[in-house]
């Protein structure tokens, strides 16, 4: 197996010598200067959106809409309203003008005083019109250009004052109409079934009554005039104190310190705004672990890089002190050791940084066959194994085991159980450490185990061995306690659990060994993981 470098340039790709001899290769082509076009895409510069102008329009908008449909409403109701009593003064005329009509000797006549063509006649602002015509339509006295009705079957009207708009002389006018029975005795009505019918009109323009809707709106319009100006007022004074939270808010906001990553306290805000300061809590809470992971690191860092730092220094000075060729070599073997545990812990400070990061974005999560990352990881530790003398074994199952994973952090907690168990088994040849991957008897989790036949961990100390930098006391091996850490951040990063047992197969009491087991929850069984296998 090889592991590919990320930082390898392959032949062809940008940056890599050419293949082909000692000729070198040419020079890319000049990159072309883009011709800016007139029409070229400008980058748009986002306009911030007002809420106050944004409720504002969305207030007004609709009452600038319907503004004119009220007016347009009102007038029509200013027209009706303004109709009645001019229908009723209508009515009136054309009711006395009928008790005129009468049939003397088979002959339709109406006897018009002339205190009552002049009453007909004496309205100054519009025209009144009247006719009267006898049962078969004949004229018989008024105004001849005056239209006669719709011709009604329906005798029910007789007796009844109808109302219609018509054109006369080239204006509108409102004509009442009353058809009247020229018989009026019941002796006449009982001595002939059919009744006789004069029909009587009085017709008036319609200059009294827009004159009156006109009033009416102006009545009712030009107060609304007034009263619009001071509705905005009051509208914009409304949203200013309606939204004088965010405002509260905000000053408080700009009032904390730098440092200062409390909650902010939801109590003092608007319902709408809760949901919003929730959010801005939850971020805070998110930053300020953020930090403290940030910090943890670099305290932890500092601490533990002055003991290997200071050795150096120690032994590099101890080394310009020397004359003796053996003492220097000494002192550069005691440097350089020095030097591997530094960037061993260098090392594990930045794996730990990174699964901290990555647990804290749980990002990168793939699908991941967990025999075959664990094989993977098995036979780089081979050649470690083999130096230091253990007998370094794989268990697999049969069927491959699916988890959902960060490759590359799987990779790192195995190779730290490893290392672990590497550095703590006895290097006398009979050292034994396994991996094994297999699943439970459910089938519902997946299980990485890794043992050893080492001293092994009291069951006192357990929990404290995943804790940063923490060593057992009396342990005679040295290490910079980050192995096992790491391996919790990334478990936790996949909602596994990690249990510290006894190697059941281990006999001398003096080397009970250790199990570390990791449970990871399976992925179910679908036609991609088929493909996979």
């Amino acid at each position: 197996m090889s592991n590919s470098d990320p930082g390898q340039l392959s032949p062809g790709s940008p940056g890599s010598p050419d293949m082909q001899g000692d000729t070198p290769a040419p020079p890319p082509p000049a990159p072309r200067k883009k011709r800016r076009s007139a029409f070229a895409t400008q980058p748009v510069e986002r306009i911030q959106r007002s809420l106050f102008g944004e409720i504002l329009d969305w207030m007004l908008a609709p009452l600038l809409l319907l503004w004119p449909m009220s007016i347009a409403i009102t007038y029509l109701i200013a027209q009706s309203i303004a109709s009645q009593p001019f229908d009723r003064a209508l009515e009136d005329s054309v009711t006395v003008l009928a008790q005129q009509v009468s049939e003397i000797n088979g002959k339709v006549v109406a006897r018009l005083p002339v205190s009552a063509r002049d009453l007909l006649r004496a309205d100054d602002i519009d025209n009144i019109y009247y006719k009267i015509t006898g049962p078969a339509g004949e004229f018989i006295e008024g105004d001849y250009d005056m239209s006669q009705p719709p011709a009604d079957e329906d005798r029910s009207t007789i007796g009844t004052v109808q109302f219609r708009n018509d054109i006369l002389h080239g204006s509108d006018v409102r004509i009442a109409t009353l058809q009247v029975d020229l018989r009026r005795s019941a002796a006449q009505r009982a001595a002939s079934g059919e009744p006789r019918v004069a029909t009587v009109q009085v017709g008036e323009t319609l200059e009294k009554r827009a004159q009156l809707a006109n009033e009416i709106i102006k009545g009712v319009i030009l107060p609304q005039f007034v009263i619009l100006p001071v509705a905005l007022a009051l509208v914009w004074f409304a949203l200013s104190r309606g939204l004088s939270p965010l405002s509260e808010l905000q000053q408080r906001i700009r009032a904390r310190r730098p440092d200062d990553l409390s909650p902010i306290d939801s109590g003092q805000v608007p319902e709408e705004i809760s949901p919003l300061v929730r959010s801005l809590n939850d971020m805070l809470e998110r930053l300020s672990q953020t930090i403290a992971i940030q910090k943890r690191f670099i305290a932890d860092a500092a601490h533990q890089m002055k003991t290997p730092l200071a050795g150096m220094r120690m032994q590099s000075e101890l080394a310009l002190r020397q004359d003796d060729q053996v003492d220097v070599r000494r002192s550069l073997e005691q440097l350089a050791k020095s030097s591997e545990t530094a960037t061993r812990l260098v090392n594990q400070l930045l794996s730990l940084a990174r699964a901290e990061n990555q647990q804290s974005q749980a990002g990168g999560m793939v699908p991941v066959e967990l025999s075959e990352l664990a094989r993977g990881v098995v036979q780089e530790w081979v050649p470690t194994s083999f130096t230091q003398r253990i007998d370094l074994g794989f268990e697999q199952p049969g069927h491959p085991i699916l988890i959902n994973g960060n490759p590359v952090m799987l990779r790192e907690l195995l190779s730290n159980l490893l290392d672990n168990a590497l550095h703590y088994t006895p290097h006398n040849g009979q050292g034994r450490v396994t991996v094994r991957a297999r699943t439970d008897e459910g089938g519902g989790l997946a299980i990485l185990e890794v043992e050893d036949n080492g001293p092994g961990i009291p069951a006192g100390e357990r929990t404290n061995v995943f804790e940063r930098f923490y060593r057992i006391l009396g342990t005679p091996s040295t290490g910079s306690g980050l192995g096992l850490a790491i391996v919790r951040e990334i478990a936790q990063q996949h909602d596994a659990t990690v249990d510290v047992l006894d190697n059941p197969r281990c006999t001398d009491p003096k080397y009970p060994g250790s199990l570390f087991r990791v449970s990871f929850r399976m992925m179910p069984r679908t036609p991609f993981f088929d493909d996979i296998t």
